[in-house]
């Protein structure tokens, strides 16, 4: 039982971030709340390594709320989030596309 109780507390907290699948070394900062994801304008972004910095950049100029990093072959949930910034990696790190949901 104590076992079941830890494992659900750690998938709960793991819940809690404002950011999925976190990039290395860090995170981007959270702008302010309210702002929907628009992904347009970010294509130049493409292609570049996954780093903080670029998901802070990505996340300050698509006005999104959260960011989520989508690894090759990661599960993902398949909620929603109008606020939400979705950057799609390939299997080297590096930025095949962004998604706002």
């Amino acid at each position: 039982m104590k076992r079941i109780t830890a494992a659900v507390l750690i998938l709960l907290a793991a819940c809690a971030s404002t950011t999925e699948g976190e990039p290395p070394a860090g995170g981007p900062a959270e702008p302010a709340a309210g702002q929907d994801c628009n992904a347009d304008g970010l294509q130049d972004l493409v292609g570049r390594p996954a780093t903080a910095e670029l998901g802070a950049e990505a996340l300050r100029r698509s006005q999104s709320r959260t960011l989520r990093w989508i690894r090759p072959n990661s599960v993902i949930t398949m909620d929603y989030s109008a606020q939400r910034l979705n950057i799609n990696l390939d299997a080297q790190d590096r930025v095949e596309r962004f998604t706002c949901g």
